[in-house]
């Protein structure tokens, strides 16, 4: 398989993507990305309400390792608020740690 690039995402918005309801990453730079990449689901979870929407507590969802992939398709937004649009989710059957460092946004694991 091709080396893909990683992107990092905290809890619980990584199980959301992978769900394929989360399909918009906003972030405060563009990407001319557009390519299958990784989902690194980070160490440090995402915000206390959110998790409390979804019914479930950090602990609860895989963290520190690589649990899928999804399509870079486009980028809209406007400087300090882009929007990388994703779809075609897919769960890895087996997650992945990866042995490079994560960075916060792109890097890669392998």
């Amino acid at each position: 398989m091709k080396s893909l690039r990683a992107l990092s995402i905290r809890q619980p918005y990584a199980e959301l993507i992978m769900r394929g309801i989360k399909k918009i990453e906003y972030r405060p730079m563009p990407t001319n990305i557009r390519e299958r990449v990784y989902i690194y689901a980070t160490k440090r979870p995402g915000h206390p309400n959110d998790w409390q929407e979804m019914n479930i507590k950090p602990g609860d969802l895989p963290s520190g390792v690589i649990i899928g992939t999804v399509e870079v398709t486009s980028c809209s937004g406007e400087p300090g608020d882009y929007k990388w649009h994703l779809k075609n989710a897919k769960r890895l059957r087996q997650h992945l740690t990866p042995t490079s460092q994560p960075h916060p946004s792109w890097f890669r694991p392998f």
